[in-house]
């Protein structure tokens, strides 16, 4: 079992990259806005009960998939590095596959803020995120996280075998996926 988290700030290119990733091997992508998307109808994003909820369904898909026969998972995360709590969220999702004989593969994807703004608004975000499709609102929301948190590791703050930081700035989904695929012979 392959476990390919991939995480950076919001519009850096996470799921399309996982997308392209999906092409290339026989890994599943499980994109963090697919749980979000389900609940959001039903409880506002953020709230308690969506959070809880969100949650619940990442949690039973990942110990699914830990205890199947599947080549393995791609799960994309924002992750605030200044937050104990994720930290202690993404060591517990590793646990889960570790515990099954898995191996865990990091990927960061950085990239310059203009890039981000533009990519916030392309059509394949847009199909696959109905809750981005507020621009106006998705990029004040990115915005205001990138001061409130910080979403970029320091130099030398994961200490991960299996990781790799990517500045995809001016690198197509394409390239970074292949990267990503010859790097941990995925």
């Amino acid at each position: 079992m392959k476990f390919v988290l991939i995480f950076g700030p919001q519009a850096v290119g996470k799921m399309t990259v996982g997308h392209e990733l999906e092409k290339r091997t026989d890994l599943k992508l499980f994109h963090n806005h697919m749980t979000i998307e389900l609940v959001t109808p039903f409880f506002e994003y953020g709230t308690k009960e969506g959070n809880r909820l969100v949650s619940l369904f990442r949690q039973e898909i990942f110990e699914a998939v830990a205890k199947s026969d599947l080549y393995g998972l791609i799960f994309t995360f924002v992750w605030a590095f200044d937050l104990q709590a994720d930290w202690d969220y993404v060591d517990h999702v590793c646990r889960i596959f570790e515990s099954k004989g898995g191996t865990v593969y990091f990927v960061e994807l950085e990239a310059d803020l203009n890039e981000r703004i533009e990519r916030n608004r392309s059509p394949h975000r847009l199909e696959h995120k109905p809750s981005k499709r507020n621009a106006e609102w998705s990029e004040a929301n990115l915005k205001k996280s990138m001061k409130k948190y910080r979403l970029n590791s320091l130099d030398g703050e994961i200490k991960k075998e299996n990781y790799l930081k990517i500045n995809n700035t001016k690198l197509s989904a394409e390239e970074v996926a292949q990267m990503i695929k010859d790097r941990f012979q995925l």
